[in-house]
């Protein structure tokens, strides 16, 4: 197996940010008489598109009322989100990947504002290409259609990419578009993440045996100059 891109979920991926996604929509149903506990938001809300969400949730909202609520709920998590840091690792997995000449995406159900705003406060926002956004397509994950039209965008085959993904809609997404998953367990435990069809689990881009493997299939083309000279 030899790569040719990285394809990156955002939240809970490229950071950290599912306890102040749970935190912001815990605060703003509470508002609404709704509880909702951890075990709660994993199953039922981590990694959907906030229609979906706010559909099932607050059915009686017209969708006027329902796009606001949404809208409320990201710019309270921008506010929570301003200290945001990298996932560990991740610096050096970009570096990385840039001395292999790997290309870098983002696929992600979140929206435009917020992938902005969180590319942005990484410093990351000229990193990658394409950044895939599901609410610009016609179906978010866990429908394979935004993995498949960023490999589309990149002109590579499923077999040419890895993706490494948090959640059970990012990952159904991503192996659904048969592209070989890691799982990020920030979110979810690696048991539920490898059931789901993660071909392996990492806590974050420091465990070693991603690095092992990550050398195995995309191997420092420094070497290969240094070794025939």
């Amino acid at each position: 197996m030899t790569i040719a891109a990285i394809l990156f979920d955002l939240d809970g991926t490229l950071a950290n940010t599912d306890p102040i996604h749970f935190l912001t929509w815990q605060e703003l149903l509470k508002t609404y008489d709704l509880e909702i506990d951890r075990e709660f938001y994993q199953k039922q809300m981590s990694g959907r598109l906030n229609p979906a969400i706010v559909a099932d949730l607050l059915p009686h909202l017209s969708p006027e009322q329902a796009a606001r609520v949404a809208d409320e709920k990201e710019a309270q998590f921008r506010q929570f989100a301003a200290q945001l840091q990298p996932m560990p690792g991740l610096t050096d997995l970009l570096a990385w990947a840039g001395d292999r000449a790997l290309k870098c995406a983002v696929v992600t159900n979140a929206p435009r504002e917020n992938v902005r705003f969180m590319l942005d406060i990484l410093h990351l926002s000229d990193r990658f290409a394409p950044v895939t956004i599901a609410e610009d397509l016609p179906a978010g994950k866990p429908d394979p259609l935004p993995y498949q039209q960023t490999l589309q965008q990149l002109g590579l085959s499923p077999q040419e990419a890895i993706a490494f993904e948090d959640s059970p809609s990012g990952i159904r997404s991503a192996t659904a578009a048969g592209i070989y998953t890691i799982g990020v367990a920030s979110t979810h435990d690696p048991e539920t993440l490898r059931a789901i069809g993660a071909s392996q689990t990492i806590a974050d881009f420091t465990a070693p045996h991603l690095w092992d493997d990550l050398e195995a299939i995309a191997p420092d083309p420094r070497e290969k100059t240094r070794s025939v000279s």
